[in-house]
C-alpha cells in the first residue's frame, strides 16, 4: 500500500479525538483508520459516556472504518492511536487484518504491543500486523498526564 502522508499528520487527527475525550472527561485516548491516504474511521474513548467497556478508541474507529468498507477485513488499513493499545484492542486490531498500526506513547501498565506482551506480531495466529512506535510519543503522553493531573 502506497503512503503519500506522513505518519505525523494522521497522528495529529488522533491527537484530535484524543482531545474530544479529554473535553467529555474520558481518558484522552484518540484513534484513526487511514485507507489509500483517507480517513475512513475515527473514534475516541467512550467508556464513561457509553457505559460500555469495549468503547475505547480503537474499537469505535475500526467499527466505523469496516462499515466505510463494508467488510470487517482492514487489510490494506492503518490504525494510528495515540497510546499503545491494550490486550483487548491489540486483539481486535489483528483479527481485523489491519496492516500496520501507529502509536503514539507506550502504556507500561497495558500496553499489548511493545510493553507487556506482542500481540499483534505473534507469529503463532495467521496474521501479523506491522508496528510503528513512538510517533508524536511526547504530545499523547502529555495529554494523559495533563489529563490525570486534572483528576487530583
Amino acid at each position: 500500500m502506497e503512503k503519500t502522508l506522513g505518519h505525523e499528520h494522521f497522528m495529529k487527527a488522533a491527537l484530535e479525538e484524543a482531545r474530544k475525550a479529554f473535553a467529555k472527561d474520558e481518558v484522552p485516548i484518540g484513534a484513526v483508520v487511514v485507507y489509500k491516504d483517507e480517513i475512513i474511521g475515527r473514534g475516541h474513548n467512550l467508556r464513561e459516556t457509553l457505559a460500555d467497556p469495549t468503547a475505547h478508541a480503537e474499537i469505535l474507529a475500526l467499527r466505523e472504518a469496516g462499515k466505510h468498507l463494508g467488510d470487517w477485513r482492514l487489510e490494506d488499513c492503518l490504525l494510528y492511536v495515540t497510546i499503545e493499545p491494550c490486550p483487548m484492542c491489540a486483539g481486535a486490531i489483528q483479527q481485523a487484518r489491519v496492516s500496520t498500526v501507529v502509536y503514539g506513547a507506550k502504556d507500561a501498565k497495558a500496553g499489548a504491543i511493545d510493553s507487556l506482551i506482542d500481540i499483534v506480531r505473534d507469529g503463532r495466529f495467521n496474521h501479523q500486523v506491522k508496528v510503528v512506535g513512538n510517533v508524536m510519543a511526547n504530545e499523547a503522553a502529555q495529554i494523559m498526564k495533563d489529563f490525570f493531573k486534572r483528576l487530583r
